[in-house]
């Protein structure tokens, strides 16, 4: 979800470090009293980022060491540690949303925990009732994000809603992502859903698919290849003002400028936002369990939380926890997204996805 995910990605056009994960060493840190290990796993999609101090903070007073392991986008992750939950990568899963959410539990990826501080938790943000197999990290929403200065060149307006987007005049405009491969791609075909109905959504596309929409694999290419807002897009000529992205992606791009500009070179369409939310778990069968709740604890802290907006560019899931102001100015969450209960899109989400690629794809 997160979020502009992986805003390190925009190092293409803004000459970015790319954080990377912190304490990964294999190396046990001395003085392991126990003799179990004292490193502790955390597998992941890969746009995991965190401040190296915050993350030094917690490995300080934990004892454990964090390593980290990024394994693709959100959904080739979710499968690989499906896959893999017998004898699972690490002892923490990070990434999974609400999308994807109903086939992670449904295959017992995740074994019972409440994190310390879940009482903080926006409560519309919780799930799982109260079996605690995942704790909620950080929320987000996908939105179509526009380029400002294409459309202010030609006198158009940018489109604000679903609707807008099969009009005439933003033929050839939008590039979208895979929704069979990408997470942005799926709440973006979600959000039709939601919009237009379990019938409705199929004719919305094939209104879309004649009005030229393109469809790629992911996010990266979507937002730094094809889409003329981002920094990237600009270095690579890239000629098509609208993709599916955050609402989070115009504040990366005004803080991640150099020089900084007074306000962003992207907007959002706000009537077209889908909200996620992304979890993580403690993994089935996990080799150190301990080291794993204690890492899940430290996802809610107040400290993480507040790290989280410009390192992943996603919402905190506490109720106390600040954003930083260009947020409030640049990204603001969406006021009314669509939204769809997980228990819907267990229900539909793999027979949505198979017509979606058929409607679509061929």
């Amino acid at each position: 979800m997160s979020i502009t995910k992986k805003v390190t990605i925009l190092a293409v056009g803004l000459g970015l470090v790319t954080l990377s994960a912190c304490g990964s060493s294999d190396g046990d840190p001395q003085g392991a009293g126990s003799g179990g290990s004292r490193t502790v796993t955390l597998v992941s999609h890969n746009s995991w980022a965190a401040s190296k101090d915050v993350i030094a903070a917690f490995e300080k007073e934990s004892g454990y060491k964090v390593k980290v392991l990024e394994d693709g986008d959100t959904g080739s992750a979710v499968n690989k540690a499906i896959l893999t939950k017998d004898n699972p990568q690490g002892d923490v899963f990070f990434g999974v949303d609400n999308t994807l959410l109903s086939r992670a539990l449904d295959n017992g990826l995740f074994q019972p925990y409440e994190a310390k501080g879940s009482e903080t938790v926006l409560p519309e943000l919780r799930a799982d009732g109260d079996k605690h197999r995942v704790t909620p990290v950080d929320t987000g929403d996908v939105c179509v994000n526009y380029d400002k200065k294409w459309f202010s060149e030609r006198d158009l307006t940018p489109p604000q809603t679903f609707d807008d987007l099969v009009e005439p005049e933003y033929k050839n405009l939008l590039v979208t992502e895979n929704a069979s491969t990408s997470s942005p791609g799926l709440g973006f075909l979600l959000g039709t859903a939601a919009k237009y109905g379990d019938e409705g959504w199929q004719d919305y596309w094939k209104k879309l698919k004649a009005n030229g929409v393109k469809v790629v694999d992911g996010w990266e290419q979507a937002y730094n290849e094809e889409f003329s807002g981002s920094a990237g897009g600009r270095a690579a000529k890239a000629d098509r003002p609208l993709v599916v992205s955050y609402a989070s992606s115009p504040p990366a791009e005004v803080i991640y400028a150099d020089p900084r500009p007074k306000t962003a070179p992207t907007g959002v369409a706000e009537g077209t936002c889908f909200r996620q939310v992304e979890y993580a778990g403690l993994l089935s069968n996990a080799k150190n369990p301990e080291g794993g709740k204690a890492l899940l604890d430290f996802l809610l802290t107040k400290e993480f939380q507040q790290d989280m907006p410009l390192n992943m560019f996603v919402y905190p899931v506490r109720e106390d926890a600040q954003v930083p102001e260009e947020f409030a100015e640049f990204g603001p969450r969406a006021k009314d997204p669509e939204t769809m209960e997980p228990a819907k899109i267990a229900e539909h989400r793999d027979q949505w996805v198979k017509s979606w690629t058929s409607l679509v794809l061929k």
